[in-house]
């Protein structure tokens, strides 16, 4: 009688991740307890209520205890009552069903109403209700998809083990009923491969055996598959249920598949029984034999897997993390998104991958294909880390911490303190981004890699830095940019390094602010003044490079010419009048108007514009002689004077005194 059990029959990861973790914390003995019955399976429940994790169906019940959210994931508000009374809430949630809360969370967050898909009783169509924000409105048949009330728009979507068949037919009526429908395919591929598989194993069965929980939603739908093909199918719940004259034992073929939330062992228990009853007549000796002989068989039909072997696999499951594989294990192989060379793949593709772990503590096999593709571009990357040199890098992706970057396709994690030297705000920023990273941490035996992007620029800058002081010398003239302004002067990148340019060496003349002079990103040639390398200190002037006013004062303004100039400061004997940046003259307080005056404020005010006439220019000095009345005269026609020793306005000021005030000032203006 031969005997054929489908590749894809058990546990799903889902299922088989809730029952380990629930066989765990059975056997650490702490109170514990899961809401609902974990699976929809009776024995494998019964057994763990026997080790001390049994079933709760009222969140109140749950005090003092370990609470397990079993895979078909609970609605929010019924979360929030289970933290009323405890703090161990374990959530079991599957992946699948998480990502159908989190659609149905965000299409009815405007209130639009969603369709649910599936058993309105199950426990996983009622916790998905309880995520939408508006009405929800459950099917499961086409009849009853036409009998939902009239709507503009809706969301769509189905339970993970729903068939895909049924969910075809059903969303046809959806979209000739509601004209803004969104629909979302939420099935779980490993249900839509289990069920095709199914399906075709039966189609070559003369009799086949559905093994699982007689409540199991996907178990069910296994069955009335499996019936549509071949009419001699049962439902076990265990090896007892199986008839004594179920098959012709000589010449029928027996085909056998379980649903997800199967045991291995139940699975197991129904294959040993399908092997007694076709060795029944023979002698206890004989059939034990042949008993050790079709197991063997059965085993030898499993893989016997290693870390670091290399096999060859079928993708039966996609999710937006991990991609599962078929690699013809007792339990199938994950393969994290990152950990594929090529991201493109899909369901039946056959891809080589390499076994990282056999059991990562959770029942999973944990496959690689992007070791076998980068064990060489591996030695060639700890060949460049123990010579400390640079690798080239791009950014893949952002995660909670860090950027996730490829070097020569193998992972480096750069922690966000790597980044750069400043602040990262948005790490996003540097995916796709090409950069230079230095290795500084490695784990070997684990492949990891940690990188630094910081380490890089800060070597590279001390290597320019460098470069650049052994450049420097004090009096030479160099070309560099303006990259900051502050208010007490502009600083330069002068290739590598940064030079201060005081406000004070910005120009001859008087600056408010360096902005006045110099912009940021400006290009400027300035002279280095004076260096400091313990302090890392460049001084460099801007306006050395300019010709002093001094230097052609005396032939840009010759004696008895009338020029015009702005007042800038104002002293108790007279007005010192700016003829250009850097240059300013005297006006004594005698010549700062036609007539006496008391006080030169009574004359003229500062920022005030007056024309003056040049009565004496003294470059070694740095002095002008300036005069406001004698400009008023030169410009008015004189009017006669009968007695001009009588007038009372003229002041009689020496040379020498005149002289002197300037001198006062330019002294006082120094100290300024």
């Amino acid at each position: 009688m031969p005997v054929e059990i489908a590749a894809h029959a058990g546990f799903c990861i889902g299922v088989r991740r809730a029952v380990e973790m629930a066989e765990t914390l059975a056997g650490e003995g702490a109170p514990a307890c899961s809401l609902g019955e974990l699976i929809h399976n009776p024995m494998v429940v019964r057994r763990l209520a026997e080790a001390g994790l049994e079933p709760i169906h009222d969140p109140a019940e749950a005090a003092g205890r370990r609470v397990l959210i079993r895979s078909h994931g609970v609605a929010p508000d019924v979360m929030e009552r289970l933290k009323q009374y405890t703090d161990e809430v374990l959530d079991l949630t599957c992946p699948f069903v998480e990502k159908v809360h989190r659609i149905v969370s965000a299409s009815s967050r405007d209130g639009t109403p969603v369709v649910l898909v599936g058993q309105q009783e199950h426990p996983e169509v009622r916790g998905t209700a309880g995520w939408a924000a508006g009405p929800v409105y459950t099917v499961s048949t086409v009849e009853e998809a036409q009998m939902l009330p009239p709507m503009e728009k809706a969301a769509a979507v189905c339970q993970t083990t729903f068939p895909m068949a049924e969910w075809d037919a059903i969303l046809a009526v959806l979209r000739e009923r509601i004209p803004g429908l969104e629909s979302h395919c939420t099935i779980c591929n490993a249900t839509e491969v289990r069920q095709r598989e199914a399906a075709e194993l039966a189609g070559r069965s003369d009799a086949m055996i559905v093994v699982g929980g007689r409540n199991s939603a996907n178990t069910r739908k296994l069955y009335e598959i499996c019936l549509q093909k071949c009419r001699r199918t049962i439902l076990a719940e265990s090896a007892a249920d199986i008839p004594p004259a179920f098959a012709n034992i000589d010449s029928e073929k027996i085909g056998i598949t379980a649903g997800a939330s199967t045991p291995s062992d139940l699975l197991k228990e129904v294959v040993t029984r399908m092997s007694d009853m076709e060795h029944k007549d023979l002698t206890p000796s004989q059939e034990e034999e042949n008993h050790q002989d079709f197991m063997a068989e059965v085993e030898s039909t499993l893989v016997r897997i290693r870390p670091g072997q290399t096999l060859t696999g079928k993708v039966v499951q996609i999710t937006d993390d991990e991609v599962c594989v078929s690699i013809g294990y007792k339990a199938d192989g994950l393969i994290k998104r990152a950990d594929l060379v090529d991201e493109n793949v899909k369901l039946d593709d056959e891809i080589e991958v390499e076994v990282v772990k056999v059991n990562d503590g959770e029942g999973n096999v944990l496959l690689s294909q992007r070791n076998i593709v980068n064990r060489k571009a591996w030695d060639a990357l700890m060949e460049k880390y123990d010579a400390g040199e640079y690798v080239d890098a791009v950014g893949k992706e952002a995660v909670k911490g860090g950027l996730i970057a490829d070097v020569s396709g193998v992972r480096a994690f750069v922690p966000a303190s790597q980044l750069s030297q400043r602040y990262v705000e948005k790490i996003a920023d540097f995916v796709g981004k090409e950069m230079k990273l230095k290795i500084i941490e490695v784990d070997k035996q684990k492949k990891r890699v940690v990188a630094s992007r910081k380490a890089v620029i800060a070597e590279e800058a001390a290597a320019k830095k460098k470069e650049a002081w052994e450049k420097l010398e004090e009096g030479i003239v160099i070309h560099g940019i303006v990259r900051r302004l502050t208010d007490f002067g502009a600083f330069v990148d002068i290739g590598g390094v940064d030079g201060l340019i005081h406000i004070t060496d910005l120009s001859w003349g008087r600056v408010r602010h360096p902005s006045d002079v110099v912009k940021v990103n400006q290009e400027v040639d300035v002279k280095v003044l004076s260096l400091d390398p313990e302090r890392e200190r460049i001084q460099l002037g801007y306006k050395q490079l300019q010709d002093h006013p001094w230097d052609h004062a005396a032939e840009k303004y010759p004696e008895g010419e009338i020029v015009t100039g702005k007042v800038v400061r104002i002293t108790d004997f007279g007005a010192f009048v700016e003829l250009e940046p850097g240059l300013d003259g005297l006006v004594h307080i005698s010549q700062c108007a036609a007539t006496r005056v008391a006080k030169v404020e009574d004359a003229v005010q500062v920022g005030q514009e007056v024309q003056v006439k040049v009565l004496g220019v003294d470059p070694e000095k740095k002095r002008i002689s300036l005069s406001i009345r004698q400009a008023l005269e030169d410009n008015t026609p004189a009017a006669p004077v009968e007695n001009p020793a009588a007038d009372e306005y003229e002041v009689v000021a020496t040379d020498d005194t005149v002289a002197d005030k300037f001198a006062e000032a330019a002294e006082e203006k120094t100290e300024e």
